[in-house]
């Protein structure tokens, strides 16, 4: 890999743990204290969040015609995900072991933490736990590809790929036969 793009690498990844250090400091901001990672808002925070909660029938009236009728169509990919989720985790609990691969923790892609601020109502906190659960599947669904993807064919793609998962850049450049060989059994013996 060039200089150049080990530099830039190292570049994005000092500006991700920037952003990820605003978004604490924000959220720290936001919290009267952290107790075990999930926020403690003041009394008279807690008051000013359910004053701002919309109620059941107010919500209900507001909301357009086709979100109510496509919702059923949204909460049935509940069963795909969950067969993707059951099916993922037993392929890394399988195969990740023999292969020598680090297991993805679920909990660091799944957060189900909004149903906790005291401004949503029934509906929104339902809607807020669905959509975490379904977004962090498929974060840690992705994560065990690129894993996966790592480990077998660390080679990048000839055409540009959108939003490449983190281990990408990583990989060798496509042609790069010698490359990939080397790469292969670094990846292989675990020490890549």
């Amino acid at each position: 890999m060039s200089d150049a793009i080990d530099r830039l690498r190292t570049t994005i990844r000092e500006l991700q743990e920037q952003l990820e250090e605003e978004y604490r400091t924000r959220r720290e901001a936001l919290a009267d204290s952290l107790h075990n990672g999930r926020m403690r808002f003041a009394a008279e925070t807690l008051r000013l969040h359910r004053g701002q909660r919309e109620g059941l029938l107010q919500y209900l009236s507001h909301a357009r015609f086709w979100h109510v009728v496509t919702a059923p169509v949204i909460y049935s990919l509940i069963v795909p995900f969950a067969l993707l989720h059951f099916w993922v985790w037993i392929y890394q609990s399988i195969c990740f072991p023999v292969y020598g691969i680090r297991k993805v923790p679920m909990g660091d892609f799944i957060a189900i933490d909004r149903h906790h601020l005291r401004y949503l109502n029934a509906i929104e906190k339902f809607n807020c736990a669905y959509c975490g659960y379904c977004n962090g599947v498929v974060g840690w669904t992705r994560e065990v590809a690129s894993r996966t993807e790592a480990y077998w064919c660390p080679i990048k793609h000839a055409s540009r790929v959108e939003g490449a998962h983190g281990h990408y850049g990583e990989f060798v450049d496509y042609g790069d036969a010698e490359g990939y060989r080397v790469m292969r059994d670094v990846v292989r013996r675990g020490k890549g």
